[in-house]
């Protein structure tokens, strides 16, 4: 290696030698950008439980038409899309730290506008500016996190965001369960108000200190963070400053990573598993189940429990066999959904109108009562095939990050 690869992949923050040191207050650190990840997940489990509850609330309250609920759902991406752009200029420029703490106000707002709604306007300009919050906070957190942990517990902790959004988003659907909309919203207020009070006690990352030459400043934070400052040196200087360049989009290397996992992301979107968080309960009505909230509940906890699955086994099985495998799972079980639609098409009077749980103390009576499991299951299938999909996509395009040139010298 000459000595200007050296200096290339010099990372910004470096050991000069043995094992970065252990302090705990990172993990605090982490679980405080954790909670964007966590607000960003229940505003998107949000439109499912409050749709149906909204079509039965009673004048003055709004009411929602099948249109009206088509927007609240999907509006929350509109926001999502600004968001990411707002938050890319804000995470270079006005810091981490600064970036989750702004973040934290259009989720609380756009909840509180949600909670004094009178009319549509507001509901969708509450949705609007959460759906918002979360573009920030889905490009923000993960950068936070992964510049205060040191080596042995960045994977570990980069692993909570993911999780944290699926947890939100059952959290979403439990509340939604026993509160109406306005008090899902009021609850909708409590993590990002959490996070903008945890989030004012922590440090600026270390790594975005040094970039700005703040080197007092990057080693109170490592000390804050890791127990100790020492043992760490500071970049050669103009190390900051290796960025992208859009002529390096013609490297090989650069550029078929690039348009891989661009086309998996938009494939993996195009599947509907976005469709299927913001409408799940109005899904299983239209399903004709009599509990849509409990079924409802049942993916939520399905989506959390493969997230964490995949985290865990994704290292020893390898990205591909999983991306394959769940999108074979994904394919299957929106078939078996549809087919149950087609089974089911005589009306309100079949036997599929049942309730979960008297399913789960009776067992189906017939073959058409079991065609009720048909509809759960396969939604379940689903959801278990998107959430390794995702979870592998994002921790493939991390490490296809991580492997590009222009990258190497930044990564902390």
């Amino acid at each position: 290696m000459t000595p200007e690869d050296q200096e290339e992949t010099q990372p910004l923050l470096g050991p000069l030698g043995g094992s970065a040191p252990r302090g705990r207050r990172v993990f605090l650190a982490a679980f405080a950008a954790a909670l964007g990840p966590l607000s960003f997940g229940f505003a998107l489990g949000y439109s499912s439980p409050a749709i149906p509850s909204l079509r039965r609330a009673a004048p003055p309250a709004p009411h929602l038409d099948e249109d009206a609920a088509s927007w609240f759902g999907a509006i929350v991406t509109l926001g999502a899309a600004a968001g990411g752009v707002l938050g890319g200029w804000l995470v270079d420029r006005a810091g981490r730290k600064l970036s989750l703490l702004l973040c934290s106000m259009p989720f609380v707002t756009g909840f509180t506008v949600i909670t004094a709604a009178q009319n549509l306007w507001m509901l969708l300009g509450g949705r609007l500016l959460t759906g918002l919050a979360c573009g920030i906070a889905s490009l923000v957190a993960p950068v936070y996190i992964s510049e205060i942990a040191y080596p042995e517990v960045r994977g570990l902790l980069g692993s909570c965001v993911q999780l944290m959004v699926v947890t939100g988003i059952l959290l979403a659907y439990l509340a939604g369960w026993v509160l109406e909309w306005r008090w899902l919203a009021v609850l909708g207020c409590v993590p990002p108000s959490f996070m903008l009070l945890l989030m004012c006690f922590m440090p600026e990352t270390p790594r975005f200190l040094l970039s700005q030459h703040k080197r007092q400043e990057a080693m109170a934070a490592m000390q804050f963070l890791w127990g100790s400052a020492q043992g760490w040196e500071e970049p050669p200087i103009g190390a900051e400053h290796q960025g992208f360049h859009m002529a390096q989009l013609w490297r090989p290397g650069v550029y078929k990573p690039f348009i891989i996992g661009i086309s998996l992301m938009a494939f993996q979107q195009l599947s509907g598993i976005n469709a299927v968080m913001f409408y799940a309960e109005t899904i299983f009505e239209e399903a004709k189940f009599k509990d849509s909230s409990l079924a409802s509940v049942v993916v939520g906890l399905i989506q959390v429990l493969f997230t964490a699955t995949a985290a865990l086994i994704m290292d020893r099985a390898g990205r591909r066999l999983l991306l394959t495998l769940s999108g074979v799972v994904m394919a299957f079980s929106t078939s078996a959904f549809g087919a149950y639609f087609k089974l089911t098409e005589g009306g309100p009077s079949n036997s599929s109108h049942v309730d979960l749980p008297a399913h789960l103390s009776m067992g189906p009576a017939d073959t058409n009562t079991g065609l009720a499991w048909l509809a759960v299951g396969s939604m379940c299938l689903f959801i278990a095939g998107g959430s390794q999909t995702l979870w592998c996509l994002l921790a493939g395009l991390c490490l296809l990050l991580l492997r590009c040139p222009f990258h190497s010298g930044l990564c902390p």
